[in-house]
């Protein structure tokens, strides 16, 4: 089966915009005559269709909103590529001379397209039609948060039977509220939900997966009128006034053991929704259990493990919340990440449904999780010596020259598996020394993927804004926001050069603030390689091996194209620690 991808991107040019409120007889007259004019690539999106036959029709009407037919993947496609739209220019509806040309398009790789009811989601319309990202935002925020929560188990494994009727329920919630100004169950209410829709799509923009159940929930849902959605919430509410009732009753009758913690009880009771587990994971069995599909540890198992987030316990903290050390109750050490701030759920999320089954001894396991209302937990394996940061820059600790490329060797093994995962290749996105953890033998292990991206086969990079540690990002997914492999291949670029140097990534002690990599050029030009090795080194590495892997970290930070891929990083590093090792256990040349 053929598929057309329409790739063009937005000229600068000024476009009158078009009322939105002409006839459709009108609208499709004019598409008719422009029809044999109009070259495909006038259409500012990215739409990836695939043409219809009697074998594969998606019949889904999205309550009405669309027409009856062979619409729903066409119409789900240009959702999705709205949404990428969105992700890049903060904009998210045509407007009427844009979406014609998309039309045209469209109706070149599927008849079906032009009749499927797409203009309706064009800007002009007033209401939400002109709202941007920014402003669903801002009027829409609490709508957006609450969506993104009812939704964002769609497309795990995790996903029962009430996932997709509370995402729905939700999802029919939103632009309906009398300050909005907005009629409920009008065309402009509509207007208002595929806004948010289209926002939440530009920002899981990569996440297809996710963002086919979506449209596959939303989609084949039939809308029900909503007064019957006041009934039922009606009777959902006394169905649960009933069952609270009823569960008091039985209290007083019946004793149940309780466990105390902190600052009240905690249900030992496992929520009705699980993420799925990792294949070999190692934690006490007796402490963890399967619920069908997924991993979930006790929640009064966490906070006994770390007595209570006692501040002892603290090891460190990031974007997303703090990390406690902990010990589980067959003795098993524990981190646990303890994610509290609302906008980096999606990091609990991401790192669940994607990387629980990604196992590699340099990749930190993840062992389990819970979940509360507000607050959420991940627990992994404990490295007990630390970030590579704390021995870089630690004034009480240090690394020798065979550790370092040992270091070295073990995180660029990891990215070489994420790189070349059968599943697809999994981008990082925030390789720098405080994400890659030190076991007790002293073994290198990357860490946090709340912001990692998954390239599926096939694609040579995902679109997605801006993300990752200043320093560390790589200029040109600056520029053009391509998440790729060479972005993580440049963020190690820099890691290695922190290695040879024992430097931090900008030198702000200089009169004028000088990145890493651009000082490592300066010193080699001028043949001062000695003046770039770590102090702590106190000399005592093999030169050449020094340089080769300087070449390396240079090749690393330079142009995309010029990169090597982590599958030769690592042939280059074990070179210069086989080079390395022989010069030690060989007096005449140790220390040169």
């Amino acid at each position: 089966m053929a598929t057309r991808c329409f790739r063009v991107f937005p000229e600068t040019r000024s476009i009158g915009r078009a009322l939105f409120m002409i006839t459709f007889a009108a609208f499709f007259a004019s598409l008719n005559s422009v029809n044999s004019q109009a070259p495909v690539d006038k259409c500012i999106l990215t739409v990836r269709l695939t043409p219809t036959n009697n074998q594969s029709c998606e019949d889904s009407t999205w309550g009405g909103f669309i027409n009856p037919g062979c619409c729903g993947t066409v119409f789900s496609h240009y959702l999705y590529a709205l949404g990428q739209r969105a992700n890049l220019t903060g904009l998210i509806f045509l407007n009427s001379t844009e979406q014609k040309d998309c039309l045209v398009s469209i109706k070149s790789a599927d008849k079906d397209g032009l009749e499927c009811g797409i203009e309706k989601l064009t800007s002009g319309a007033g209401a939400c039609s002109d709202y941007m990202v920014k402003d669903v935002d801002h009027r829409l925020g609490d709508s957006l948060r609450k969506l993104t929560g009812s939704c964002r188990l769609l497309g795990s494994r995790d996903k029962d039977n009430q996932t997709c009727s509370s995402c729905l329920t939700t999802w029919k919630e939103m632009g309906i509220t009398p300050e909005n100004g907005v009629e409920p169950g009008s065309g402009q209410a509509e207007l208002c939900r595929f806004a948010v829709l289209v926002t939440l799509m530009s920002k899981r923009f990569g996440d297809t997966r996710w963002a086919g159940e979506v449209h596959k929930c939303l989609g084949d849902k039939q809308v029900l009128p909503i007064g019957k959605w006041i009934l039922i919430g009606g009777l959902i509410g006394i169905t649960v006034i009933l069952l609270i009732a009823f569960s008091i009753l039985c209290r007083k009758t019946v004793k149940n053991p309780k466990r105390s913690i902190s600052k009240g009880q905690v249900n030992d009771k496992p929520s009705k929704t699980s993420l799925p587990r990792g294949k070999d994971v190692t934690a006490a069995n007796n402490l963890i259990f399967e619920d069908g599909s997924g991993l979930r540890i006790r929640i009064n198992e966490v906070y006994s493990a770390t007595n209570n987030f006692h501040p002892s316990n603290f090891i460190g903290q990031g974007i997303a919340g703090k990390v406690f050390k902990g010990v589980l109750s067959d003795g098993q050490h524990v981190a646990v990440k303890h994610i509290t701030s609302d906008g980096y759920m999606d990091t609990f999320v991401r790192e669940i449904t994607s990387l629980s089954d990604v196992r590699h001894p340099n990749l930190v396991a993840l062992l389990g999780y819970c979940e509360k209302e507000d607050e959420c937990f991940l627990v992994y394996e404990l490295c007990h010596n630390g970030s590579l940061s704390d021995w870089l820059f630690g004034k009480d600790k240090s690394l020798s020259w065979i550790q370092r490329l040992e270091i070295a060797i073990d995180c660029a093994q990891g990215l070489w598996f994420l790189h070349t995962y059968p599943d697809g290749c999994i981008i990082h996105r925030d390789i720098k020394p405080t994400n890659i953890l030190i076991s007790e033998n002293l073994q290198a292990k990357l860490s946090d993927f709340g912001l990692s991206k998954v390239i599926d086969a096939g694609q040579s990079f995902v679109s997605s804004e801006v993300r990752g540690t200043f320093g560390y990002v790589d200029p040109e997914y600056r520029r053009n926001h391509h998440v790729n492999a060479s972005g993580d291949v440049y963020s190690f670029g820099i890691v290695l050069l922190q290695l040879l140097s024992g430097k931090r990534v900008i030198n702000l002690n200089l009169a004028k603030p000088m990145p890493l990599n651009r000082m490592a050029k300066v010193l080699t030009k001028g043949g001062n390689i000695a003046e770039f090795a770590d102090p702590k080194l106190k000399g005592e590495y093999l030169e050449e091996a020094f340089e080769a892997v300087l070449k390396l970290a240079l090749s690393c930070t330079g142009l995309k194209q010029q990169r090597p891929s982590m599958k030769r990083v690592v042939s280059e590093l074990e070179k210069a620690l086989n080079i390395s090792s022989s010069a030690v256990k060989s007096p005449e040349v140790e220390g040169k």
